[in-house]
């Protein structure tokens, strides 16, 4: 590429941001570069597919128009898309090719074809949330509490353009730490490869940024249009959307992709019933769909998470090696969440490296000391305790939630209502709309009922005792 080339190409930026604005030049050409121009073609590049289709089908005249301007030669553009992973700041790590899984280790296909290097991608004009090269489908290791969220997130990735959607949402919760970011990457890694989808992953304070830019900026409209335009959206945490403008439009997208025909793949920390924050519509429409649970991580997969680890690790520190003992140890000990097995995998690499000494079960016990956590209690859901109740009192779950007032169905139904706030942490509020849509003055009263009777009803205060027990055990 010519000096003049470079000098036309930086005047057809002048004149495109002219023409549109900063807002939407920022949005859409501020990535774009100037590979070279042959015979009448300028070949220009862009990071994703998604800002090459974008442009393409909406500005391609006035880009066109705007080289013409510049050189009169130029009759067409070609827009390609560039590698748009760019390494992060840490230390550079040589990407593995392939890796021999420890014995007995399943993986998704059966190897383990990954770069173990956090990267971050630039990968669509919307400004989508990092991705990190390492969680992949082929570095997720499964087990019985994970593979029917993993299947499902497997066959969005693989659907092409036009198969018909299984189940749309697809809604997967669990605690922190247990999964749901690595399949939402590995989702949208895998379905932007070779499928012809666009598929743009987002976590949902990224989406909330994103609106409230476009509302300040007057570009909510194409805001709007980008997002309907793709084919598979992927958002990430969703219990931390905020605010009512933003759930509407959020709420119009899901609906306008669903009806569409186009997947929509959420990860949250709880399951949409319990997201008390989001509206009614929102939730409905979550739970309309395919909700499937992560559960803890059980022993033997935490074990054989931790093997897979360490023949990440052995890759470029051949002479790490952690004896069986030690990681049947902190299997056993680390058992929070997968992070943690992480950082105990890192603090034994590190005391290895750092001062040459074998890695032993002493060593374990001291580095991961902090990473053994005392048990959580049981997180008690307000269906178990209507359950629970229900059969206690000899009474069904539907007339708890019914308007019916015999004495029969109302003391059990106060006692259920005094669980929930006693036991979680909803808001009563909403568990007056668990309990059949009821005011919140109806919870506050049931409560207030029976913290009066337990002082003075022994049979009753034994009654709840036994109830608190079985939700808790």
């Amino acid at each position: 590429m010519t000096t003049t080339d470079s000098e036309h190409w930086l005047r057809v930026k002048g004149r495109l941001r002219a023409e549109v604005g900063d807002d939407i030049f920022l949005s859409w050409f501020a990535r774009m570069e100037l590979e070279r121009i042959e015979e009448n073609t300028a070949h220009l590049s862009v990071p994703t597919r998604f800002l090459k289709s974008w442009i393409l089908s909406h500005y391609t005249d006035r880009v066109i128009a705007c080289w013409k301007a510049e050189n009169a030669d130029i009759q067409k553009i070609d827009v390609s898309v560039r590698s748009a992973v760019i390494r992060s700041a840490l230390p550079k790590i040589k990407p593995v090719d392939t890796i021999e899984p420890p014995r007995g280790l399943r993986l998704d296909n059966g190897d383990v074809r990954t770069a173990f290097a956090p990267v971050s991608a630039g990968h669509d004009a919307l400004g989508g949330s990092p991705l990190d090269l390492r969680l992949t489908f082929e570095s997720f290791v499964i087990g019985r509490s994970n593979t029917l969220a993993h299947a499902a997130a497997k066959q969005v990735a693989v659907a092409r353009r036009g198969d018909p959607v299984m189940f749309n949402p697809l809604y997967v919760h669990a605690g922190v730490g247990l999964g749901k970011t690595h399949l939402l990457q590995a989702t949208t890694w895998a379905g932007n490869n070779g499928n012809e989808r666009k598929v743009l992953y987002l976590t949902a304070e990224k989406f909330m940024y994103g609106f409230v830019s476009a509302l300040r900026t007057q570009t909510a409209l194409a805001f709007k249009e980008a997002l309907r335009g793709i084919d598979v959206l992927v958002i990430d945490d969703l219990q931390f959307l905020q605010g009512k403008s933003t759930q509407a439009e959020f709420c119009h997208t899901i609906n306008a992709l669903i009806d569409a025909g186009r997947q929509v793949v959420i990860a949250a920390d709880r399951p949409p019933t319990d997201l008390e924050s989001l509206d009614d519509r929102v939730r409905s429409r979550l739970a309309g769909g395919l909700v499937v649970e992560m559960g803890p991580l059980g022993e033997e997969l935490r074990l054989e998470i931790l093997k897979f680890r360490v023949a990440a690790a052995r890759q470029y520190h051949p002479t790490f090696d952690v004896p069986a003992p030690v990681l049947a140890y902190i299997a056993k000990s680390v058992t929070h969440n997968g992070r943690d097995l992480e950082g105990a995998v890192n603090r034994l690499l590190a005391h290895n490296k750092l001062t040459g000494q074998p890695v032993t079960m002493e060593m374990a016990e001291r580095e991961v000391r902090d990473l053994i956590r005392p048990q959580e209690p049981k997180r008690v859901k307000i269906e178990d305790i209507q359950r629970i109740v229900a059969r206690q009192y000899n009474v069904s779950r539907a007339d708890l939630l019914s308007s019916r007032r015999t004495a029969n169905v109302v003391r059990p139904r106060q006692v259920a209502m005094y669980l929930a706030k006693t036991l979680t942490l909803r808001s009563l509020p909403e568990i007056g709309r668990r309990f059949g849509g009821r005011d919140h003055t109806t919870v506050l009263h049931a409560v207030r009922k029976i913290e009066g009777l337990v002082g003075n009803d022994a049979m009753l205060a034994d009654e709840i005792e036994i109830l608190k027990r079985q939700l808790q055990d």
